[in-house]
């Protein structure tokens, strides 16, 4: 089922395509989805956010990916209410015969035992203490995160077994549990990431529509960095002719707001998430969507997507060569990326009533 190409307030796709790589079947709309007839008539009304719980058995990720500075991590979400149209991990709903486009955005799947999980594994006998990176695939703060609090409970675990953490979001919640991450970063265990891809606060209502506003993400690396709590800012993705212009002046506001480093990322469109951002670039931006895929198709070797290790995050050609050379002067002019950030590893203390604790 294709619904037709339209924004929807509070939402990012404008498309929910249900054929995908694992279901390739695709109707369109006729007389037997009366169900549908409110919203090709434009009087549907908005789709609203559910929640399932997922019974998972572990919680803990591993990959081998030789270009991520990490091997494990937790998603405590699947699917993410922000609603970034550029997001990586929109083709994850496939998996279960679900749209990337809207059905990533409205119907989520809530892991409410990740504590639980994330224990048991901590106390294994075998488990080999290295950092987890939170908000990898899904962001650990999104709206959710308010009344579920699973993010907070996996925080109390790993604060309680000294194991080092890096947090990736948009949301300023993450000041929220800063009483477990001052700790945690005092003793070099923690580390936060705030994304933040533009200051104009209307571009950033149409790219990431339910992530918390630019200004508040500023604030929030203003009071993680009061803290002591290391922060970097990501710009991540960088979209050609929509929001690299403002790279100079991105790094300028993160460094003032106390960010010590920051890193970048040519914006990606693996898999569904190509059709879904070029249907969102007609809708927003008509007079400029064929420039934008025309540099996107530049950077990534003629191409949409790049899938390759090391280049998929960086692109190339001139126009990336451009972008990394405009950021590393920018990083330079504003003190940033002076020093590599490190969590330790070496503190690490299993849970407690873990097999083999005696008191």
């Amino acid at each position: 089922m294709v619904q037709p190409s339209k924004t929807i307030p509070g939402r990012g796709a404008t498309i929910n395509r249900t054929s995908n790589r694992f279901n390739t079947l695709e109707r369109e709309p006729d007389g037997d989805f009366l169900d549908y007839k409110d919203l090709w008539e434009g009087k549907a009304e908005r789709p609203k956010t559910t929640v399932t719980i997922e019974r998972a058995r572990k919680i803990i990720s591993y990959n081998s990916s030789p270009d991520i500075g990490f091997d494990r991590s937790i998603n405590t979400v699947r699917g993410c209410e922000h609603g970034c149209i550029y997001c990586f991990a929109r083709p994850t709903h496939a998996f279960h015969d679900l749209s990337p486009g809207l059905d990533f955005e409205t119907r989520l799947f809530a892991k409410p035992r990740a504590a639980e999980l994330l224990r048991a594994e901590l106390a294994k006998p075998g488990y080999v203490c290295a950092p987890i990176g939170l908000g990898t695939n899904t962001d650990p703060y999104q709206p959710i995160e308010r009344d579920w609090r699973i993010t907070r409970s996996v925080l109390e675990v790993l604060a309680e077994c000294r194991h080092p953490l890096t947090i990736t979001t948009k949301s300023d919640r993450v000041v929220r549990d800063l009483d477990l991450l001052a700790p945690m970063a005092a003793q070099g265990l923690a580390a936060v990431a705030l994304s933040i891809t533009t200051l104009d606060p209307k571009l950033a209502m149409a790219l990431e529509p339910r992530a918390p506003t630019p200004a508040r993400r500023l604030k929030a690396v203003e009071a993680l960095a009061a803290a002591g709590v290391p922060v970097y800012v990501s710009l991540a993705p960088v979209i050609p002719a929509i929001n690299d212009h403002e790279m100079e002046a991105l790094l300028e506001a993160a460094a003032r707001a106390g960010a010590r480093a920051a890193f970048f990322l040519p914006v990606r469109l693996p898999h569904e998430v190509a059709p879904l951002f070029k249907a969102w670039l007609e809708e927003h931006f008509p007079d400029r969507a064929g420039k934008v895929m025309s540099v996107i198709r530049s950077i990534r070797e003629g191409r949409e997507n790049d899938p390759n290790f090391f280049t998929r995050m960086r692109g190339s050609g001139p126009w990336a060569e451009l972008l990394r050379t405009r950021f590393q002067i920018a990083c330079r002019k504003h003190g940033l990326n002076r020093e590599r950030m490190r969590v330790r590893s070496d503190l690490f203390r299993p849970p407690r009533g873990a097999q083999g604790e005696l008191f």
